[in-house]
């Protein structure tokens, strides 16, 4: 028997960090995803086999023992490890998921790993969906976060996301990261926050005027969470997440470019103030248009908001060494 799944990867465009501590975000499922295929084999050798493809080929692979998932054969044993531990995670959640002939999981990426689009979320997803258990708990469990990218791995849309409760997700994700040199402790109960998920029309009129960038290196949004987590009191960013939560709402009713690219800059401004950081467009200070950052500062994509057509903006950024640019409507479902 074969069984299917397949999962969106994600763009974050409102309250990134403040999500956390309960902003009202809004975010973006993407054309581009993983899949995740499970067969149950016809032997019964006690193993587990894993094979991961991304666009350029087999990314890695690895064979383990099913029932104590130990990696006795891998091609690259830093990931082998971080996967067993999700498994075992998983596996502790639902150990009857793992019962039976041995299974051959088989992965496949539709972008670069290295772009920050969702492949750990992605993957997440769709082993939750296979084990039947709840995904926003395996990611606590796992990576942490404040699980925007679970909801959007199955969305069909743009969406609203919320954290109701979100003091239990921020102390759920102070101690979910996960360490590749490290099994992981028998699973406790967690208390769960509450993710409201709302579908939203976001179709803007200025698509076309809309880009994503790929900023050259991968951000680790684990250690950035877990950063801000450290530094951030929750009430003294009380107003800052009142006013991201406004923007979030008032960015689907855009009718027009500047009016949208306003909205930005002052989140830029805001989010800015929080982290301590500068607003990615100062490193663009000659770029006629807006920049923002998507997700986690410093690395990932950035989203240009501009008059500038696409080979403009192509020959700009190529000449600051980034040569992945992708429209809008190429992107975002």
């Amino acid at each position: 028997m074969i069984q299917s799944y397949y999962s969106h990867g994600k763009f974050l465009l409102t309250s990134e960090y403040l999500v956390l501590k309960g902003a009202l975000a809004l975010a973006m499922p993407l054309k581009l995803g993983q899949s995740l295929e499970v067969v149950q084999l016809e032997t019964n050798n006690n193993q587990l086999r894993w094979e991961a493809w991304r666009p350029e080929g087999k990314w890695f692979s690895v064979t383990m023992n099913r029932e104590n998932l130990v990696n006795f054969s891998a091609d690259d044993p830093e990931k082998a490890i971080r996967l067993s531990n999700i498994l075992s995670t998983l596996k502790q959640l639902n150990p009857k998921a793992f019962e039976g002939n041995d299974l051959k999981f088989t992965t496949r990426l539709d972008f670069n790993p290295n772009w920050g689009l969702g492949s750990s979320s992605t993957l997440i997803a769709n082993l939750a969906r296979w084990a039947n258990v709840n995904p926003y708990e395996l990611l606590k469990l796992t990576f942490g976060g404040s699980g925007y990218d679970i909801a959007c791995a199955t969305a069909e849309q743009p969406i609203y996301y919320q954290l109701v409760n979100s003091e239990s997700a921020l102390r759920q994700s102070q101690g979910s990261l996960l360490n590749p040199n490290v099994k992981p402790k028998v699973v406790e109960p967690v208390e769960m926050p509450t993710p409201k998920v709302q579908p939203i029309d976001f179709n803007p009129p200025f698509a076309e005027h809309l880009f994503f960038i790929y900023q050259g290196q991968k951000q680790s949004s684990s250690k950035e969470i877990k950063a801000f987590l450290a530094k951030a009191n929750p009430v003294d960013l009380q107003k800052d997440i009142e006013s991201v939560s406004e923007i979030s709402r008032a960015v689907p009713k855009c009718q027009n470019l500047d009016e949208f690219s306003l909205l930005m800059q002052c989140h830029e401004r805001i989010i800015a103030r929080c982290i301590g950081q500068e607003p990615v467009q100062k490193r663009f200070p000659d770029f006629e248009g807006v920049l923002k950052s998507l997700g986690a500062w410093g690395g990932d994509f950035i989203l240009a908001a501009t008059e500038w057509t696409e080979n403009q903006v192509r020959e700009y950024f190529k000449g600051k060494g980034l040569e992945v640019v992708f429209g809008y409507k190429e992107m975002v479902l």
